[in-house]
């Protein structure tokens, strides 16, 4: 089982599949399914029933998990890396391996 370096707040891009090309934020990761949802990306139409929250019914579009294998983190330059690990001055930090920066 791989580790999950992608956190919440994080910005990514979606590398493959149907939105393939959008950006966002991440909002929830889900570790057991290693899914995550991303802001404004993948949206789906549901059809809901009325009930005492919606009373009249209707169709409600809601982001859908994304697949942690399809995102690429975004540096603050803008451009995608991939996520390492180092110590320093006794701390765990993240850092790019594109520009060597820390996240």
């Amino acid at each position: 089982m791989r580790k999950i370096k992608i956190r919440k707040d994080d910005k990514v891009r979606i590398i493959s599949g149907e939105n393939k090309g959008s950006e966002g934020k991440i909002l929830k990761v889900l570790k057991n399914k290693k899914k995550v949802l991303v802001e404004g990306v993948n949206i789906v139409k549901k059809h809901t029933k009325p009930n005492s929250k919606n009373p009249q019914g209707g169709i409600i579009e809601k982001e859908s998990p994304v697949d942690i294998s399809n995102l690429s983190l975004i540096s603050s330059d803008g451009q995608t890396t991939r996520l390492g690990y180092r110590f320093e001055d006794g701390k765990k930090v993240r850092y790019s391996k594109k520009n060597n920066e820390i996240i």
